[in-house]
């Protein structure tokens, strides 16, 4: 499995499946077209830019072009990397019909494709010493914090997803996941003290 400091902006949960599969990243899906009315999602996706940049990987059709270019275009260009798959004629397995373009998407591509392409834009850290492992945040700390599984913990969550101006419709995994993509322990402690 490689790993990868930047986050990974994909189309949807298939292609997201896929990366996870393959990769130690973080990985957002933009489900489709809906990431032109989330803006929660772009908040996410512009703190994960900021921080340590983002890698667009969508399909190679109209629609995965028109989803990049949304993304490219509200983010600093130097905090953005384009990996493009191969243009492949194809059906997913899952799928009874081809898409409209008749191409293979990021979910039917090989594994090793996927890599190759990369590689190619030269996202992988090898030879890089690995940044300092730091305390993950578990569902076990948003317990303690009031965030999960108690009573009051649906509202004190979309407080906090509203003060970081995070989508309110985010569940308590993928809260987690965004948190611990843009905060450490130590800081998203901090800023939950601040509340």
């Amino acid at each position: 499995m490689r790993k990868l400091r930047q986050a990974v902006i994909v189309e949807g949960r298939y292609d997201k499946s896929k990366l996870c599969s393959m990769l130690d990243a973080t990985i957002i899906t933009t489900d489709g077209f809906d990431i032109f009315k989330d803006p929660g999602k772009m908040n996410l996706i512009r703190a994960l830019a900021a921080k340590d940049g983002v890698i667009i990987l969508t399909d190679s059709d109209a629609a995965g072009f028109r989803i990049r270019s949304y993304i490219a275009g509200a983010l600093p260009k130097e905090t953005v990397t384009h990996v493009y798959i191969p243009d492949i004629p194809g059906k997913e397995h899952r799928k009874a019909q081809p898409s409209a373009e008749g191409k293979l998407g990021v979910e039917g591509i090989p594994a090793e494709l996927l890599i190759q392409a990369l590689e190619r834009a030269g996202v992988f850290a090898d030879g890089e010493p690995a940044p300092e492992a730091k305390r993950r945040i578990t569902q076990a700390d948003l317990m303690e914090w009031g965030l999960s599984g108690g009573e009051g913990s649906f509202a004190r969550r979309q407080k906090v997803l509203k003060k970081l101006k995070l989508s309110a419709r985010m569940n308590t995994k993928a809260m987690l996941q965004s948190i611990n993509a843009l905060y450490s322990y130590e800081d998203f402690a901090a800023f939950l003290e601040t509340l």
